[in-house]
């Protein structure tokens, strides 16, 4: 999603040239390529799929779309095991209309994971409950603290549900690192996402991920937080921002790989 604007071909090409080792994809663009050929594309190109996103969306009340929702999950698992990832990244979805009631949506997911994490494991794909910052929770994600995502993961195998780490969802709460120790020392971490965080906030406030680097957030510090917790996956940049999809794809690209190394491997 970072450069959006690159074809899934154009992004191979553009991995290749930049020694990008891997990608996390997301559903839309790979269902619109073909499943299959994205599949064959990324082997092609040397590419590993690090996660597939996105799954979720799992509060609803009415018996007809929660149903559906469950039948797309089980797809997305699927589609992940077809792309050689191990990890979807699940974010739950927001109150359903009308609700007031946060506890009783979070339960909603938890009783979703129960029937989706079976299937997943039966595909060797683990899910990644991802907590969204908390200006999401109303239609987005009532899951806003890594401690919550953490206390709905943890009712299931860790094989089965973990979390995501993503730097700009998660940043404000200083009770996040003691979080990270936690997911980290029961093997949860599935995931572990950067994106700064820059004001003012765009209008709708989704597209204002901004550039490593150009924010508030030590990233730095979140990287050797999440590997002193064990973490020895994939690091993945994830920014929705306007200004950088405006942008040439692969000098965007570029300019995302020697900020990573600037602020965050140095």
């Amino acid at each position: 999603m970072t450069v959006k604007q690159l074809s899934l071909p154009e992004l191979a090409a553009a991995c290749g040239e930049l020694g990008v080792p891997g990608v996390g994809l997301w559903r839309e663009p790979v269902r619109a390529y073909g499943l299959e050929a994205t599949a064959e594309l990324v082997r092609a190109a040397g590419l590993t799929v690090t996660t597939l996103c996105r799954g979720g969306f799992l509060t609803a009340v009415d018996p007809g779309e929660r149903a559906a929702a469950l039948a797309d999950n089980r797809r997305a698992v699927e589609e992940a095991a077809a792309l050689g990832t191990d990890t979807l990244v699940l974010v739950s979805g927001g109150l359903s209309a009308g609700s007031r009631d946060l506890h009783g949506a979070r339960e909603r997911v938890a009783d979703a994971l129960a029937e989706l994490g079976p299937h997943a494991e039966r595909h060797g794909v683990r899910l990644a409950v991802e907590p969204l910052h908390p200006m999401y929770a109303a239609d987005r994600c009532v899951v806003s603290t890594l401690a919550q995502a953490l206390d709905l993961a943890e009712r299931f195998p860790a094989h089965q549900v973990g979390v995501t780490v993503d730097t700009y969802h998660l940043w404000w709460d200083d009770r996040a690192p003691a979080g990270i120790a936690r997911a980290g020392a029961g093997g949860r971490i599935h995931s572990f996402q950067l994106a700064d965080w820059t004001t003012p906030l765009p209008r709708g406030v989704l597209d204002g991920r901004g550039q490593l680097g150009d924010g508030a957030i030590d990233l730095r510090a979140w990287k050797d937080q999440v590997e002193a917790a064990g973490y020895t996956g994939p690091i993945e940049v994830e920014l929705f921002n306007d200004g950088l999809w405006a942008r040439d794809g692969r000098e965007v690209l570029r300019e995302t790989a020697r900020r990573f190394v600037e602020q965050v491997i140095e």
